[in-house]
């Protein structure tokens, strides 16, 4: 996933990795905005972007990094199904937190 992440990075201007939960991420300054997680693209869209885009995107949940049943209400997990679109995804996202 480091690898997807850092094509990613590269991508999009004013990005650099980082950790998020222990996990591979993507953020601008201090704004994680995308991270890797289980094979899998977790985008931060807020709320009301995310309910027009689960539809979309099969298989996608609410990220929970715990897996306590606490989902992040801000944050899609996406399966590698739609790698294709992640470049989109992940520009959404940086979007969304500037």
């Amino acid at each position: 996933m480091k690898e997807e992440l850092a094509v990613l990075a590269e991508s999009l201007e004013g990005v650099e990795p980082g950790q998020l939960f222990g996990k591979p991420s993507l953020k601008v300054g201090k704004a994680h905005f995308v991270c890797g997680f289980q094979e899998c693209l977790v985008v931060k869209a807020g709320k009301e972007a995310i309910q027009t885009m689960l539809p979309n995107f099969e298989g996608s949940k609410l990220f929970d990094p715990s897996g306590k049943g606490r989902p992040m209400k801000d944050w899609l997990q996406i399966p590698d199904t739609y790698k294709e679109q992640w470049p989109s995804l992940a520009q959404q996202a940086l979007d969304f937190v500037k």
